[in-house]
Order: structure tokens, then C-alpha cells, then sequence
């Protein structure tokens, strides 16, 4: 199952929150408004702060705010300051394979996760904001999933 983790879900409420404020906020006000407990709220913005998306202010008046506008940074750029590098199988972009020699699919797995870095770089945390996803990958619609209902933006 390919799944995000919680850090990075929180990292993306976290950061449109912030861009809804558009000043500095602090993480124990930024936790009450979301939700998301304050140590793990100060962990993601830490995170996220050392990869320069959210930017920190010291002292009396201090918290964080972003570093760039919601417009500007794709939920690609989240995941990967939160997880690490978006990588389907351990052979994608060159990586370790135990297997490279027998599997027969050396490269295929390459274009894949390209295709998936790629839509994940075309969307922006404004985008989410703004419920505006399916407007940005060209209509591509979610699959319903057996036995329940078809999914919607």
C-alpha cells in the first residue's frame, strides 16, 4: 500500500493553516487550531523549518510563519522534507537491488514513480486550500473503491 505517513499528513494541515493566517504563529495557537497535538505540531514545524519551508522567529513575539506562499509549494516538496525522497521500490533512481538481475523490470518502476513525483509536484498547498486538486491534474478523477462510494474532491 503506498500511504503517506501522519508526520506528513499533519506537515500539510499544519502548513495551510499557516498560510490562512499569514503571520507568525506559534505552535501551542497552531495545535489548538488544528488539533494536532503541540509536541508533534512543534516536531513537524522543526522539520520543516531546517528544510525552509516555514521560516522561525525568536523572542517574545516569536513562532513561525511560511517561507514561501501556499502557491509555491507543492505537496512534493512536503513529503520530502517530512519523509525523505519519494521512492516506490528500493531500484527507483538507480537504488539497491537485490534482484536487478532477474526481475526483468529494471527502469519500468523509474517512469512510475516519475509519473507519481511529477502530479505530486503539480500540486500545491494552496490547492489543497482551495479544494482545487482535481482542477490541477487535468480532471483525473479519483477510483471508487470496491464496495463503497466513488470517491470526490
Amino acid at each position: 500500500m503506498l500511504k503517506l505517513s501522519k508526520l506528513t499528513d499533519y506537515a500539510v494541515v499544519a502548513l495551510v493553516r499557516l498560510g490562512q493566517k499569514n503571520e507568525v504563529t506559534t505552535s501551542p495557537v497552531l495545535s489548538r487550531s488544528t488539533g494536532i497535538p503541540e509536541p508533534t505540531v512543534a516536531k513537524v514545524l522543526k522539520i520543516l523549518a531546517t528544510q525552509g519551508i516555514v521560516t522561525s522567529q525568536r523572542g517574545a513575539r516569536g513562532g513561525y510563519r511560511l517561507a514561501h506562499p501556499l502557491e509555491e509549494i507543492s505537496i512534493a516538496s512536503v513529503i520530502q522534507a517530512i519523509d525523505g525522497p519519494i521512492s516506490l521500490t528500493t531500484c527507483v533512481d538507480g537504488g539497491d537491488c537485490d534482484a536487478r538481475s532477474t526481475c526483468g523490470l529494471g527502469g519500468q518502476w523509474d517512469m512510475v514513480n516519475a509519473a507519481i513525483r511529477n502530479a505530486l509536484s503539480a500540486i500545491t498547498l494552496a490547492d489543497m486550500k482551495n479544494h482545487t486538486v482535481i482542477d490541477r491534474l487535468g480532471g483525473l478523477q479519483a477510483p471508487s473503491m470496491p464496495g463503497g462510494p466513488a470517491a470526490t474532491a
